[in-house]
C-alpha cells in the first residue's frame, strides 16, 4: 500500500464553514486539486450552498469563490496507506491538526464533515464541546449512491444558513 498525503488547508480569517474531507482519491492526488474525480459531486453541493455554478469555473477560480463565501476546505486525514480511493482502504491513518487549525478561524461557525470517515476521524481530533456547530454531511462521493443527488443537496443546503 502507499502513504498518500492530503494537501494543505485552503482557509483565511474570513473562513466561517470548514468542509472536511477524509483524504484525497487518486484523481485529486494526481491533480492536486481537491475533488477533481468527475463523478464526485462536491462542487455540484457546495454550489447549491452558496447558489453558484462551481463547475464552470477554472480550479482556482473554485476556491476563490468558496473563501469570498466563507468555506475553508481541509482533510481529516494526514497521511494513510491506502490502495486506491475508499475510505475502506484506508489503512494507518495519521490525522491531521484540526484542533490546531481551527484556533486559528476567528470567524469560524461550523465544522461540516464530507462522509461518515470524515465525521469519525475529525471529531475526534476536536474539543468536545466545541464554540462551533459540528454538521455531519452525506457524501460527495461516487462510492456512497444510496441517496439522490436531491436529497444529499438538500442537507449540504444547511450550511447556507451558518454563513453570515
Amino acid at each position: 500500500m502507499t502513504l498518500k498525503a492530503s494537501f494543505g488547508a485552503v482557509t483565511d480569517a474570513r473562513t466561517q464553514v470548514l468542509i472536511l474531507g477524509s483524504l484525497p482519491g487518486e484523481r485529486s492526488l494526481a491533480a492536486r486539486e481537491y475533488y477533481a474525480h468527475p463523478q464526485n459531486r462536491f462542487w455540484e453541493l457546495v454550489g447549491a450552498v452558496i447558489d453558484r455554478d462551481l463547475r464552470a469555473l477554472a480550479y482556482a477560480e473554485r476556491l476563490a469563490a468558496l473563501g469570498a463565501a466563507g468555506i475553508g476546505l481541509w482533510d481529516t486525514v494526514a497521511t494513510a496507506r491506502r490502495t486506491g480511493s475508499l475510505d475502506s482502504a484506508i489503512r494507518d491513518a495519521a490525522a491531521n491538526d484540526l484542533a490546531s487549525l481551527v484556533a486559528t478561524l476567528p470567524a469560524l461557525r461550523a465544522v461540516a464533515f464530507n462522509g461518515a470517515t470524515a465525521a469519525r476521524i475529525g471529531r475526534a481530533q476536536l474539543p468536545p464541546a466545541p464554540p462551533f456547530a459540528l454538521v455531519d454531511l452525506p457524501s460527495s462521493s461516487p462510492a456512497h449512491a444510496r441517496m439522490s443527488f436531491d436529497a444529499k443537496r438538500d442537507r449540504w443546503r444547511v450550511l447556507a444558513g451558518l454563513l453570515g
